[in-house]
């Protein structure tokens, strides 16, 4: 029995190796198997993550264009909204607490603001964004999705099934591809309205705070809103001392009426309320967002990039950094230049007319041609020609 009950014990021992060699060798062969039928040299990472992302090129591909409206129409409402609000409420109050010179400053920033929003929008989802024509003498290739001449700078887009000019990206909030005729009016767009949140949460703190704090004695300052949040919970919860509730309580009574008479409303009113809080939150989340987007796309600009150069300039330049080659973007000649080609501020014209002021002047040249930074070009009678 001894030598019997050896063995066993020698068996169980080694039983966990056996079963990790069993799946080792299953797992050597299912990756040989998979290797085999699947390897690629050229296979990367990005190539990986391309696969796994289709689904959801496929789902923009095919539904973007039906959602493209219904995202026009829901910033056309939401900036319909905000302008109502700050007439209905926030002018009032403007006007109420402030000097005539103070308010006539309003009313005339808040129209600018909104003028420069409406047309730079407007712009941006009518204007075209320029297409090659069927005959191109310069261009440098074919496009492989609409068969046709593809100058420098021009890319095919999936949504709208055809080449665009200078293509930045497809935008379903303007339910309109960006490129070279319409680039200046979208970034012009997300300034102003980044501006404009700005502006109106400015203007409708004062109205907001009183609403969303009410009497409330504030321990910290009132923009650390988490920080009070936790300071009351802690007071709802016992941990605070009861004095201090029993004076908050007090002064919250005692000034109510105050603010009351001040307001020209009742806190009972909660449409005017939520109006007032709701304004003031929408306008500086989308001040955020729109911040960082127009961040980003100024500092594209000032590249002499688009988003999707961008792209195309990494890969080259980690390509030629392997090469020991450092890579520069042709069409970069520097942030004044690149700033002046955006906005077209060439024949004598300024910033103040085409830039502040809504202007819908036509960019130099035609999108198919472009200078670079090793070579210029030149037109005459005898054609195309290389200095």
């Amino acid at each position: 029995m001894k030598p019997t009950m050896g063995r066993i014990t020698w068996k169980i021992n080694k039983l966990p190796s056996m079963v990790g060699s069993y799946f080792k060798n299953k797992k050597d062969q299912l990756v040989l198997t998979y290797r085999s039928l699947f390897y690629n040299e050229y296979t990367s990472l990005n190539t990986f993550i391309d696969t796994m992302m289709e689904p959801m090129f496929w789902f923009v591909d095919h539904f973007a264009r039906y959602l493209g409206p219904i995202m026009v129409t829901f910033v056309v409402i939401m900036i319909t909204f905000v302008v109502s609000v700050f007439y209905t409420c926030l002018l009032p109050h403007v006007v109420y607490t402030s000097h005539t010179i103070v308010t006539i400053t309003h009313l005339i920033v808040g129209h600018w603001l909104l003028i420069n929003i409406v047309f730079h929008y407007a712009m941006g989802s009518f204007k075209s964004a320029g297409h090659p024509p069927p005959l191109v003498q310069n261009s440098v290739s074919i496009c492989k999705k609409c068969i046709s001449p593809k100058p420098p700078r021009t890319h095919h887009c999936s949504i709208c099934k055809t080449c665009i000019l200078k293509m930045d990206h497809h935008c379903p909030w303007l339910n309109n591809c960006i490129g070279f005729h319409n680039h200046r009016h979208f970034f012009l767009f997300c300034f102003y309205m980044w501006i404009g949140t700005m502006y109106v949460s400015y203007v409708g703190y004062d109205l907001f705070k009183q609403h969303f704090y009410g009497n409330k004695v504030l321990i910290f300052p009132d923009f650390l809103y988490p920080l009070n949040l936790a300071r009351e919970a802690m007071v709802s919860s016992g941990i605070t001392s009861k004095v201090v509730v029993e004076k908050v309580e007090k002064k919250v009574e005692k000034n109510n009426e105050d603010d009351v008479e001040h307001l020209g409303i009742s806190y009972s009113d909660k449409t005017f309320h939520n109006l007032v809080i709701f304004e003031f939150l929408l306008c500086t989340g989308v001040s955020i967002a729109l911040g960082l987007l127009t961040m980003w796309h100024f500092r594209l600009i000032s590249r002499g990039e688009t988003s999707i150069e961008q792209h195309i300039n990494n890969k080259e330049r980690k390509r030629l950094k392997k090469r020991g080659v450092i890579f520069k973007n042709p069409y970069n000649w520097g942030f004044i230049a690149n700033w002046k080609q955006f906005l077209g501020l060439t024949k004598n014209r300024s910033f103040c007319r085409h830039v502040l002021l809504p202007s819908n002047h036509s960019l130099e040249g035609d999108g198919l041609l472009w200078k670079t930074t090793t070579y210029s070009f030149k037109t005459d009678q005898n054609g195309l020609q290389l200095l």
